[in-house]
């Protein structure tokens, strides 16, 4: 028997879970990834100023359809005050989990002293988990990377003032900032979090298929695994992981019919979200991610990439 999944008091139904993906995790996408069997997924950050000041766009990133649920809403800030407040004002929200951003490498998150930046003060840190947690019933975790360059590789230093400070697990990306997304993730570090801290561990990097997200809880005894890039155009990763973890024969890779459906139903649930002029520039992106691997559709990517007309998307589409 499998022991139980639980980030707080959050019982989750297998270990796999969609990572917070600025500018694209949005309620769609992660509607999606539930229904292909994500157990959690993260929103995309959402600023606690943002909150703070009454924000309209922040509002809108709250937004949570009932059938994606457990949700983890991810924030970003780096003052206790604020971060104290944003956990009150979430608490009526129906997130599951509250997790903190330390990990973004973008400059200016970085540069505002947030994000990634936050792996240079640990005192800061500690002080971020801890006014969350005064300030909410809900669980609260931290996504970190284990550095913020080559020379200050802090993950378990990190993790520590996070457990310390009352949250109940941390997310490790096994990059340095300054790695950005490039390079190999370095797993060592996320077995060596696993080691130094008694909270769930969750692993994130360089898992693109099922065997890697068995390698990675194998070689990292971490608790969860977390899927970001992996992801992109592919949500039926998560049915793959799935399979793999339950010991199943893994399911035939989508054709392209079932990618069409799939970006005609993920285009239309945007459409009805955020409108056509909004939904037709975001949905360029992910029919390029959809349509990788596919022979001959750089061309294709191309000409979507002009098109700024719902009718022209969906019979651009459909043409596959």
């Amino acid at each position: 028997m499998k022991k139980a999944l639980k980030i707080g008091n959050i019982e989750l139904d297998n270990p796999f879970l969609l990572a917070p993906l600025a500018g694209i995790t949005d309620a769609p996408t992660r509607r999606i990834c539930r229904e292909m069997g994500a157990a959690l997924v993260y929103s995309e950050m959402v600023s606690g100023k943002g909150l703070y000041y009454g924000d309209k766009k922040t509002d809108q990133l709250l937004f949570l359809y009932e059938e994606e649920k457990p949700v983890a809403y991810q924030v970003f800030g780096s003052e206790p005050e604020i971060m104290a407040f944003t956990a009150r004002a979430l608490e009526e929200r129906e997130n599951a989990i509250l997790d903190i951003n330390m990990g973004c490498p973008v400059p200016k998150i970085v540069k505002n002293g947030e994000g990634s930046a936050l792996l240079k003060r640990l005192d800061l840190v500690y002080d971020l988990i801890s006014a969350m947690v005064s300030n909410t019933t809900k669980p609260v975790t931290a996504k970190i990377r284990i550095g913020f360059d080559k020379s200050c590789i802090n993950a378990v230093e990190t993790a520590k003032a996070i457990e310390e400070a009352g949250a109940a697990a941390v997310a490790v990306h096994g990059r340095t900032r300054e790695q950005y997304y490039s390079g190999k993730a370095d797993w060592t570090q996320i077995a060596a979090v696993k080691n130094a801290v008694s909270i769930p561990v969750i692993g994130n990097g360089d898992v693109t298929d099922g065997d890697s997200a068995l390698a990675m809880m194998k070689e990292t005894g971490c608790d969860f695994v977390m899927i970001g890039r992996g992801a992109l155009g592919n949500p039926w990763i998560f049915q793959e992981v799935l399979a793999a973890w339950k010991g199943e024969p893994r399911p035939n890779p989508p054709n392209i019919a079932e990618k069409k459906q799939m970006m005609l139903r993920h285009f239309y649930d945007m459409m009805e979200l955020k409108g056509e002029y909004a939904a037709v520039r975001e949905m360029r992106k992910f029919v390029g991610w959809y349509l990788k691997g596919i022979p001959g559709s750089a061309a294709l990517r191309g000409k979507i990439n002009q098109i700024d007309d719902a009718g022209e998307l969906t019979t651009a589409i459909g043409e596959l």
